[in-house]
């Protein structure tokens, strides 16, 4: 357990919480490179010593000791832009500096092969427009190393320690291999990285997607569509004026009676049964629910274009309400009677407040619906005239009654019975006939 908390730890050293993607990889990588220049350059400086001639370790272990040293001071600082160029200079700087105290390229092995992390590191943990520079740096040491190779080479000859052949075929080779294994390490751990940061990113994305969708689902619980897009685009308050809207209440008769006897589990339940079927209803008819109040339900068409003869869908979604509940008896398993009114005329619309709020409407048109229904009889259906005479044609009407109402005085309300045979669809038309 404490080796692999040790490595994670190592690894995510110097990442800030509020380091992005990119960042937190570049420090991964520059410390995991570390870690693989520090173990290479010490094995190789280990079989060195066994194989090859005597020669001083101060400098590769100088190299060491500011490798470490750099990385310590990182962690203390968290300065990674300093951290990160001066770890590539040594990147740079320290096989040069090795293969010119051993002797030459032939002589070190190619020792200064390892200054190609410099260039390749630039490129995973600065970027590659940076990176150039530091290739030119790698290409220049590696062209004045081997320009005074050439040139001293009689010199360089006569100083160099002697070494056989086969022991510097084998460390060309160990070079070769070390670098290419670091090289390779360091990208297949990039890609690693980069695939596991793709993959929490689209989760994360997902999860977002998912929240988002639930925000808008319940955004389209409280307002219409439109509306709900209206809000989510623009801050300003949204108010509306409709000519001609139709509007429906749906009163439950006695409820407050009914009511008393019951626990507040059992009306939420009476309540949720009926209103949850009323919505089905009213989504089925293609009219839009504004909202409940208390035990009334409350819905228009006419808003939102959603058809053309909206005062028609609304005059059959009150038939359908009020023969569900006759017939019915799993959702109106108290045998509840409903009042109807239907209102149509010009209407206000739009969002109140800012918090907790509401579509809603005004205007005498809905106080109109509203005053319908609450004088209305059980179980009957009122309209007004406007809408008496728009649905004439295809609603069978008892004869009109003339009722007070508050703020109206006396007022003529027609009783729906039913839609004719004529305006009935084909199948429902037949079965009535049958």
């Amino acid at each position: 357990m404490s080796q692999p908390t040790f490595l994670f730890s190592l690894r995510n050293a110097g990442i800030h919480p509020d380091d992005d993607a990119e960042i937190r990889l570049k420090k991964s990588l520059l410390i995991f490179a570390t870690g693989l220049v520090c173990l290479g350059s010490m094995l190789w400086l280990f079989l060195y010593g066994q194989l090859g001639p005597q020669f001083s370790a101060t400098e590769p272990f100088i190299f060491q000791i500011l490798l470490v040293g750099n990385l310590l001071y990182f962690f203390h600082s968290g300065n990674f832009n300093l951290f990160r160029h001066s770890q590539l200079a040594l990147f740079l700087f320290a096989p040069f500096a090795v293969q010119w105290g051993i002797g030459n390229f032939i002589t070190a092995s190619g020792t200064s092969l390892w200054g190609l992390l410099a260039p390749i590191g630039a490129i995973l943990f600065i970027g590659p427009r940076e990176s150039i520079a530091w290739f030119i740096a790698y290409i220049f040491l590696t062209a004045l190393s081997g320009f005074f190779d050439y040139y001293l080479a009689d010199n360089l000859a006569a100083t160099a320690p002697k070494i056989a052949m086969h022991t510097s075929v084998f460390f060309f080779a160990l070079n070769f291999a070390a670098i290419s294994a670091i090289v390779y390490l360091l990208l297949r751990y990039a890609v690693i990285e980069k695939a596991r940061a793709q993959a929490e990113l689209e989760a994360t994305h997902q999860k977002l997607q998912e929240e988002q969708e639930r925000s808008e689902r319940l955004l389209l619980n409280i307002l219409p569509g439109p509306i709900a897009e209206r809000l989510k685009h623009d801050k300003q308050t949204i108010a509306d004026g409709f000519a001609d809207v139709t509007v429906m209440f749906v009163d439950i008769v006695n409820f407050t009676r009914i009511a008393e006897g019951m626990t507040p589990q059992q009306v939420f339940a009476m309540l949720n049964r009926i209103f949850s079927s009323f919505d089905e209803l009213a989504e089925q008819y293609g009219v839009e629910k504004i909202k409940t109040i208390g035990d009334a339900y409350m819905v228009a068409g006419g808003l939102n274009n959603e058809q053309s003869n909206y005062s028609r869908a609304i005059a059959e979604l009150a038939i359908a309400m009020r023969d569900l509940l006759r017939r019915d008896f799993v959702v109106n398993d108290m045998h509840l009677d409903v009042r109807i009114g239907i209102g149509t005329g010009p209407i206000v619309a739009g969002v109140v407040g800012k918090k907790k709020f509401i579509y809603d409407l005004w205007g005498d048109t809905v106080n109109l619906a509203s005053r319908i229904t609450s004088e209305g009889v059980p179980g009957m259906i009122q309209v007004d005239e406007t809408t008496y005479h728009r649905l004439a044609g295809d609603f069978a009407f008892l004869e009109p009654q003339t009722i007070y109402l508050k703020g109206k005085g006396n007022t003529v309300v027609h009783r729906l019975d039913g839609a004719t045979a004529s305006a009935m669809p084909a199948s429902v038309s037949g079965e009535l006939t049958g």
